[in-house]
């Protein structure tokens, strides 16, 4: 209950699957708060690094996917999230920025190349951490996976290890080094993979669903060496995830797959978010906190729809305050 209001029975069910998740939300607050980004101001205009226009693609079965609508446009420093249905297109979209697939229509480019022709280029420069880590860890033990790129590329050994090393104590998987892959937990793998994926310190990291079974711990921990990451090291990242309620804490830019309709939203999480009815109609709710205030709202609570932990208890403290202010006016 809050400020001694109730719902009613029209929206209990709703809400209560909301509160949960804020529940759940806010024992990971501890982490998270810490990575909450500020990205109400759009961004300036960067360079150019990955670009998708109008992309078409058949799948043997004949499965058609059109990204048309808008254009998919990725610039060095900006941390992009996909956001889609099942079937949306999102692995669709990451597979071609790898140029592990080729459109049949449109037009591809990363680092000003077509990656499905000449990703060998720029492979150097490009790191990849896809949904199912067991598809990418290959190296018989951890040192041997995280290593693996720089020595296919024919780095020193002195430069392997260095940079080797370096990732592995930034991962805080130094102790792993010698472990069998296969005998890891979830969220070790996840950080092996990782560490891969940096080693050759790309310039750009793509991420498949990445928070595919982890636990909630893990996921938070996840996000905070994501966000550490391209703090120190300047990564940009495009990242495709289902977890909604992650989105203002690791994207300061979202694009949102609507299937047939293809590329449909674009803009900082708070501008994609504040249209709840455009997200619906392409099966995507808002994050659970987004969900509880607009409930609030449509019941003729004063807030606004906050993103983030922090910002709920803000709004909360303001009814608070705006409730108790004429009771201090009688008072006085």
């Amino acid at each position: 209950m809050i400020a001694g209001r109730t719902l009613d029975g029209s929206t209990l069910e709703r809400t209560t699957r909301e509160r949960t998740t804020l529940e759940k939300t806010t024992l990971e607050k501890t982490i998270l708060e810490e990575t909450t980004l500020e990205h109400t101001t759009p961004m300036e205009p960067g360079e150019i690094i990955a670009q998708v226009n109008c992309l078409k693609h058949v799948y043997p079965d004949q499965t058609t996917v059109d990204l048309c609508g808008l254009d998919f446009t990725v610039r060095r420093g900006q941390r992009v999230a996909i956001l889609g249905a099942n079937g949306s297109g999102k692995s669709t979209l990451i597979f071609h920025l790898l140029g592990l697939l080729s459109p049949v229509d449109g037009q591809v480019t990363v680092f000003g190349v077509n990656p499905a022709k000449q990703f060998r280029d720029i492979r150097h420069r490009v790191g990849v951490l896809l949904q199912n880590v067991d598809d990418q860890i290959i190296g018989p033990t951890v040192w041997d996976d995280v290593t693996f790129t720089p020595r296919a590329l024919g780095w020193p050994r002195s430069q392997v290890e260095a940079r080797g090393n370096a990732i592995c104590e930034r991962l805080e998987i130094s102790h792993l080094k010698t472990r069998i892959p296969h005998y890891l937990s979830g969220g070790e793998k996840r950080k092996v993979a990782l560490a891969g994926a940096l080693v050759t310190e790309p310039e750009l990291l793509i991420m498949d669903e990445p928070f595919t079974g982890l636990d909630p711990r893990s996921r938070s921990e996840l996000v905070r060496l994501m966000n550490q990451i391209h703090s120190e090291y300047g990564v940009t990242y495009v990242i495709s995830t289902h977890e909604i309620d992650f989105v203002p804490h690791i994207a300061n830019w979202v694009y949102v797959l609507g299937g047939q309709h293809g590329i449909t939203l674009s803009g900082t999480p708070e501008q994609v978010f504040s249209q709840p009815e455009a997200l619906r109609a392409v099966s995507i709710d808002l994050p659970a906190l987004g969900e509880l205030f607009e409930a609030l709202q449509e019941k003729g609570w004063d807030v606004s729809v906050p993103l983030t932990v922090d910002q709920a208890v803000a709004e909360l403290e303001k009814c608070r305050l705006d409730a108790a202010a004429p009771t201090l006016l009688r008072e006085s």
